[in-house]
């Protein structure tokens, strides 16, 4: 019985020693102006706030988001920049779109809570 014991420990610290699944994921073919990252455990709901945010970026040439197969849980969002003499990187504006949804989500609870104590 102390075998099953500490076999169960040693697995159930094998498990945690492994790393962790990453919720964002640069996807292959990606460049420093044109990326694509895949969110884990994300669907619609993000993908079109955020891509809506980020397509507003005057730096932005293209942005759009795909849920590749209803039964996958994952969404992903491709960004294209101008190009290097801008010197703005996908990253960065996935970084500031990201940064202005949760400024943009501020200001709308801020303004529910605002109009609920009315």
């Amino acid at each position: 019985m102390e075998d099953v014991a500490a076999a169960a420990d040693a697995t159930t610290a094998a498990a945690a020693a492994l790393p962790k699944k990453q919720n964002l994921r640069l996807l292959p073919g990606s460049t420093e102006t044109a990326a694509s990252w895949e969110f884990a455990k994300e669907s619609h709901t993000l993908g079109n706030a955020l891509n809506y945010v980020v397509s507003k970026n005057p730096d932005v040439q293209f942005s759009a988001y795909t849920i590749p197969h209803p039964s996958e849980n994952v969404m992903n969002l491709r960004i294209q920049t101008y190009g290097q003499a801008d010197g703005v990187s996908a990253a960065s504006v996935l970084r500031k779109g990201l940064a202005d949804l949760q400024e943009l989500c501020d200001v709308v609870e801020d303004k529910f809570k605002a109009a609920a104590k009315v």
